[in-house]
């Protein structure tokens, strides 16, 4: 019995010792990422553009728009942003699209404007 408490506790050791070195390798691959210009994701939430690193004191200046600039420590930043792919859009040589887009509901022209009335009443009270 006590073996075998000996070799879980000895593989909840070797796992928790391979899931610490996973994590500094992904990390250090995310560091060697870093440049000025690349865009990034910070452990908090914002995203921006990275203007200058400190290697000395660990510190990244994020440009998160134009003129804001933010001070993190370098490992707040967990995500490098990938610039999207341009997708391609069709965009018609006519204004054939506009006309579908604005054509409103279709009305009867023998409705009286009473009878429009009545059955916008009507439709109203089916909602509730």
């Amino acid at each position: 019995m006590n073996i075998l408490l000996f070799v879980l506790l000895g593989v909840f050791i070797f796992m928790m010792f391979r899931r610490n070195k996973k994590t500094r390798e992904q990390q250090a691959k995310l560091q060697s990422q870093f440049a000025p210009g690349v865009d990034v994701m910070t452990s908090f939430g914002l995203f921006g553009r990275i203007v200058s690193m400190d290697d000395a004191e660990n510190k990244v200046v994020l440009e998160l728009s134009p003129g804001n600039l933010a001070t993190v420590h370098r490992q707040a930043v967990t995500k490098v942003i990938e610039a999207p792919e341009a997708a391609s859009v069709e965009v018609p040589d006519d204004a054939s699209s506009l006309e579908e887009a604005q054509a409103g509901p279709v009305v009867d022209p023998a409705e009286t404007p009473e009878e429009s009335i009545k059955r916008l009443n009507g439709e109203d009270k089916k909602d509730n």
